[in-house]
């Protein structure tokens, strides 16, 4: 009895340590911040959240660097992995074939345009446009035109406007320019009956003038603000855009029937990006943000706005027995700053 006894208790040890010592399966791809490797070393804020969330399940974690997103997954669904770990968004249709963990991170899309598609308003080359100088051309024509005709009109009847051809076009055209402006002089009043009909004309014609003016040049500087710029998803169509296939943001491209260049690596994506290849991305906003403020500085900016809201989870095979023990360690995290020093050490700077 005394040597069964210390059989099964030897059995009930070992077992013990086993399960202290059981290796977590967990699969992920790269997608920085979230996940990527550093000195040959596994790294991100997934990593780091699923590592120590790993230590206090008292359990052991094997990163698995897979390909390609769809394999990371693939692998959760037919149990060869204990779980998958990345910026990985929680939809309906993935529900269907695997669980998922509480939400670990709250994010959406966003666009990332071409550094030289991003153009501020500048004022020099608005007035310098060759719309702006077109409009300036017809002005002083119509206006030289206008005084010379007054001048014709009027030439023997006012004293201004009695001088030679040769003489009469500058001060025609001042004319014109200061009834357009000021009104006109009023001691320069048209004397013939014709002069009269046609001052009043141009009077009332100079309203037009003016706002035809005024407004070419707002047009100008508000084409300017804008050109060559995105501002939301309805300036995408058209565009030479680009995304992960089989993303979320794939997805909604679809949606929208937004015509875009489909590539099955981030890496490849970005290499595109940069080469000019595609001018604009749309993908997860926490993904581009990392990629703008750190290697791609120079190549391209985010707009603020995201769209399409979006929860990031931990995917565990349907019917996993660590689903609970997960969710409650996470909850834990989040009550005693874990989860919170892990944030801010990859997004505060983000912020």
């Amino acid at each position: 009895m005394f040597f069964l006894r210390s059989i099964m208790f030897l059995v009930l040890v070992n077992l013990a340590g086993t399960a202290w010592g059981q290796v977590l399966t967990v699969n992920t791809v790269t997608r920085p911040p979230f996940s990527m490797e550093e000195d040959g070393k596994d790294d991100g804020f997934t990593v780091n959240l699923v590592e120590a969330l790993a230590n206090r399940l008292g359990q052991n974690v094997e990163f698995r660097r897979v390909d390609s997103f769809p394999q990371m997954l693939i692998d959760v669904v037919d149990g060869t992995a204990d779980m998958a770990a990345a910026n990985i968004s929680v939809t309906a249709s993935r529900e269907q074939t695997m669980d998922f963990s509480h939400p670990i991170f709250e994010s959406g899309l966003k666009i990332m345009v071409a550094a030289d598609d991003m153009k501020e308003p500048s004022l020099f080359r608005a007035l310098f446009s060759t719309e702006l100088a077109i409009a300036i051309g017809v002005a002083f024509l119509l206006l030289a035109g206008g005084g010379m005709l007054m001048w014709t009109v009027e030439r023997r009847a006012q004293p201004y406007f009695d001088r030679p051809l040769k003489e009469a076009w500058f001060p025609s055209f001042w004319w014109a320019l200061n009834l357009v402006v000021n009104g006109g002089f009023e001691e320069r009043v048209p004397r013939t009956p014709i002069g009269r009909v046609f001052g009043v004309f141009l009077v009332i014609s100079s309203l037009f003038i003016v706002s035809v003016f005024v407004a070419k040049i707002t047009a100008v500087m508000t084409v300017e603000a804008i050109s060559g710029n995105v501002n939301s998803v309805n300036d995408l169509y058209g565009k030479q855009v680009g995304t992960l296939s089989g993303s979320t943001a794939a997805g909604f491209l679809d949606r929208r029937e937004v015509d875009y260049r489909g590539f099955t690596d981030l890496n490849d994506m970005l290499a595109a990006f940069e080469d000019g290849n595609i001018r604009i991305v749309v993908f997860d906003a926490p993904v581009l943000d990392y990629y703008t403020s750190h290697e791609g500085h120079g190549f391209g900016r985010t707009i603020d706005q995201i769209f399409l809201q979006e929860s990031y989870g931990i995917a565990l095979p349907q019917g996993s027995p660590l689903k609970e023990e997960v969710n409650r360690a996470l909850l834990e995290m989040r009550e005693d700053g874990t989860y919170d020093a892990i944030y801010k050490k990859w997004f505060g700077r983000l912020n």
